[in-house]
């Protein structure tokens, strides 16, 4: 049944995507992964149990198209609502059952037929669900089954919008029940007054004591299903009352406003159809064409839809989803070359999104002022530090002690915590003991930063076209070209040889960025990158830099025995 499931969703998102009806072989190819063409007759027997067990689709020959959710184009006044509620054996669909349904017909805005009865689960009650309801096992056996009071539910409410009071929960248990029964799930457009009391009240209490409250409705909750949702009948007409003061006017706006954020994000995936599986760069912008975010993807197609499913993205990104009114994408060659352009539109167009620590502006250094070392935004062989924090402390560290060379700095700061912690002078020597850690880790970061200043090497990726690769020269600190890679014969070789020559050292944040992105693809090569060392490449001033700063890479098992016979001490005094 999951595969059954899981193929009419594909479908539903291939027609939607297409924006029409889609041929019964091509659909079955694309959704079932076929390797080769079938003939229709073959597709449509492959496809017809998914088509004919999920209500969003139908048969329209030998197309396979949407069946439309019928009502939402109604206007409120014309429309007709059932307000349902269900009590069931426990809160799981798949193992509890209904024990007892309550439904009221709303028709022109005013409450008509009720609907309950009690209903036979054919399990015992959860003494929870006993206590609560006020039911007991002796009344439900004497109740028909489930399956004959579920028909009975499903002919009342014919072809009207369902309403419920955290609609999902019911809803799971009706389509369960049905799909028993038919196979198929319910086909009805469905409103919760969960999510369009959160949207029209704000956060203000949502529960359905709470509202019956704040609304003054005749039927009082008692956890039964018809005083239950006779309760939440009077709740929606309210409610359907300041949905038409926002403007609301059709079944399909009330849907919208009750939509949970999640729902509401997946209403824009039409936005991501036509994205090629390709790598490449991609924009979210908002209704008046400002850039909200960029990203990258190895497959464009599968990233951008990944946003609009139910998983939950960080805050940032959640913001530019809610804001999100077009997707534009870019088709590049490799994921490498994609994410170089990324950071390059991050540069450019500082979405508010993106992460704080892709701005370059945001890097500190290190650097000499004196006899002291100072944290500065200049930059300097020390740095880019992603952390101001721990660049301040490793700047007072090194401010303690006298020193030429960093190599001589590191030895002389832990004999110095050693005598504060013989002295007893536990605060100074915790305070001592961060700012060297943090001088560690400062110095491993500046080290790695130095090392890759040093590469000289053409990193070769796969290009835009078939059969094609793009060559991108990295030399003295930065990405100094980028063309098209032929051999190392050619002529584009010549001009990226020309261009590593031609190109002065560089210390800018942005050319850091691109050499840790470079690095972090030729530690971990995805399929297709080649990397060729050029020899004849040497940068000097690298060397002389790593060999200053190599010393001082510390490890911290070595601090942890002089840090031991203090922390004791300095735990008892702070008590």
């Amino acid at each position: 049944m999951q595969l059954r499931l899981d193929a009419a969703d594909r479908l539903v998102e291939l027609v939607e995507e297409r924006r029409g009806p889609v041929a019964a072989d091509d659909a079955a190819r694309t959704v079932l992964r076929l390797g080769s063409a079938v003939p229709v007759g073959l597709a449509r027997s492959l496809l017809d149990e998914a088509v004919q067990a999920d209500a969003r689709l139908r048969w329209a020959g030998d197309l396979v198209a949407l069946a439309g959710a019928p009502g939402e184009a109604l206007a409120l006044e014309d429309a007709t609502f059932v307000v349902f509620d269900l009590e069931t054996t426990g809160l799981r669909p798949g193992s509890a059952r209904p024990c007892e349904f309550g439904a009221v017909r709303v028709r022109e805005l005013a409450l008509c037929e009720r609907f309950t009865t009690l209903a036979n689960p054919g399990v015992r009650l959860q003494p929870g669900v006993s206590a609560l309801t006020g039911l007991r096992d002796d009344q439900l056996r004497r109740a028909p089954p489930v399956a004959a009071v579920t028909r009975r539910f499903l002919a009342f409410a014919g072809d009207a919008v369902l309403v419920a009071h955290n609609a999902r929960f019911d809803m799971a248990f009706v389509d369960n029940e049905t799909m028993r029964l038919t196979g198929n799930r319910v086909a009805a457009t469905v409103v919760d007054t969960v999510g369009l009391a959160r949207r029209l009240l704000g956060r203000q209490p949502a529960n359905l004591a709470a509202l019956a409250y704040r609304f003054a409705t005749d039927a009082r909750p008692c956890h039964r299903a018809l005083p239950d949702a006779e309760a939440t009948a009077e709740i929606l007409l309210a409610l359907i009352g300041m949905a038409q003061e926002r403007g609301a006017r059709t079944v399909a706006d009330l849907v919208e406003l009750a939509a949970t954020r999640p729902r509401r994000v997946h209403r824009k995936r039409h936005l991501a159809f036509g994205a090629p599986q390709r790598p490449g760069v991609y924009l979210f912008r908002d209704a008046h064409d400002q850039v909200l975010y960029v990203g990258r993807a190895r497959d464009l197609r599968a990233r951008l839809r990944s946003y609009f499913r139910s998983e939950k993205q960080r805050p940032a990104v959640e913001a530019a989803l809610g804001a999100l009114a077009a997707v534009e994408w870019r088709v590049l060659g490799s994921e490498l070359e994609a994410a170089l352009e990324e950071l390059r539109l991050i540069r450019e167009l500082r979405p508010p999104a993106n992460a704080r620590s892709a701005r370059p502006d945001r890097y500190v250094y290190l650097r000499r002022r004196g006899d002291s070392v100072v944290c500065s935004s200049q930059p300097s062989e020390l740095g880019p530090l992603r952390s101001r924090r721990r660049a301040q402390l490793a700047a007072r560290a090194l401010q303690s002690v006298e020193w030429e060379t960093i190599e001589d700095a590191v030895p002389k700061l832990r004999a110095k915590l050693k005598r504060l912690a013989h002295d007893l002078r536990f605060e100074d020597a915790a305070r001592l003991r961060d700012r060297l850690e943090a001088l560690e880790d400062v110095a491993q970061e500046v080290v790695r930063m130095q090392r890759l200043r040093g590469m000289c090497v053409c990193v070769v990726v796969p290009g835009e076209q078939e059969g094609t690769r793009k060559g991108f020269w990295v030399a003295k600190g930065g990405v100094v070209d980028a063309r098209p890679f032929a051999g190392t014969h050619g002529l584009e070789w010549q001009a990226g040889l020309a261009a590593v020559a031609r190109a002065e050292p560089t210390l800018a944040p942005d050319a850091a960025d691109d050499l840790l992105t470079v690095a972090s693809f030729i530690r971990r090569p995805p399929p297709g990158l080649q990397v060729i060392p050029l020899a004849h490449c040497v940068h000097g001033a690298a060397a002389e830099q790593r060999a200053t700063w190599s010393s001082c890479v510390a490890a911290r098992s070595a601090e942890a025995g002089a840090s031991s016979s203090w922390t004791a001490p300095q735990r008892r005094r702070s008590r």
